[in-house]
């Protein structure tokens, strides 16, 4: 479903990626994970080309993306959820999973409350549908964040941290919603720093440093009997 050929990033003189390889199949849930700066969030954004590589290549369901076709498959495949919530504050909740079902995908207004419903039930939101973002708490936003997300029907879906802005107390209410999502067939690449969540639901488990890939494995191998030093040296830190 997604896979990435000898990417190189640079952002001026700085180089971010280097020759990153990465394949993920469909349906896969892949985490990953690594210190703050070490390409985890500049990866995930050169699946969609939110970050266009510098050189190597992005297949995603087969098809290579380039700066002229990236728009139409990356429009068709995939979805983002980011670290910020990114809602329409003069929308109301409903509103905002609705706009993008009518707007791109020219669904009737019936057809796109149907849908939105259906995802907050998913996200456990029915009961603010008519609510203004700015009434509802930071894990309330991004669980909405998430649905509008479903309401696109894609076949990937992309996290970029997507508790790394929230209060402690709310974290949990989201990671329980992608938890839920993750029995979905639909592929999953999730940047973290949430151990648990990457224990339970990954396929696989891929570890970044200093913008390359180090290690990767089933949770098992990864948590329980990983093999390069660095991998081992971050683990003692973080699962302390």
């Amino acid at each position: 479903m997604i896979k990435l050929e000898n990417v190189n990033k640079y952002f001026g003189s700085h180089h971010v990626l280097k020759d990153v390889n990465l394949t993920v199949q469909e349906g896969e849930k892949l985490v990953i994970i690594g210190p703050s700066g070490s390409g985890k969030s500049t990866t995930v954004r050169c699946v969609n080309f939110l970050e266009e590589p510098t050189s190597g290549s992005v297949f995603i369901d087969g098809k290579q993306l380039t700066s002229k076709n990236k728009l139409e498959i990356v429009r068709e495949t995939s979805a983002m959820v980011f670290q910020q919530f990114n809602l329409y504050p003069h929308m109301t909740v409903l509103e905002n999973l609705t706009l993008g079902p009518m707007k791109l995908q020219k669904k009737s207004r019936g057809d796109a409350e149907a849908l939105a419903y259906k995802y907050l039930d998913v996200v456990g939101l029915t009961e603010k549908a008519n609510a203004y973002p700015a009434n509802l708490s930071g894990g309330q936003q991004q669980r909405v964040a998430i649905a509008r997300s479903l309401c696109s029907e894609k076949k990937i879906f992309l996290f970029d941290e997507p508790t790394s802005a929230l209060d402690p107390e709310t974290v949990q209410e989201v990671l329980d919603v992608m938890i839920k999502l993750s029995e979905l067939n639909i592929t999953m690449i999730v940047v973290t720093h949430e151990m648990g969540f990457a224990r339970e639901v990954a396929d696989r488990v891929v570890f970044m440093d200093q913008g390359q890939i180090l290690e990767e494995g089933p949770p098992e191998h990864f948590f329980d009997q990983p093999t390069h030093e660095r991998t081992k040296a971050f683990l003692s830190k973080i699962l302390r």
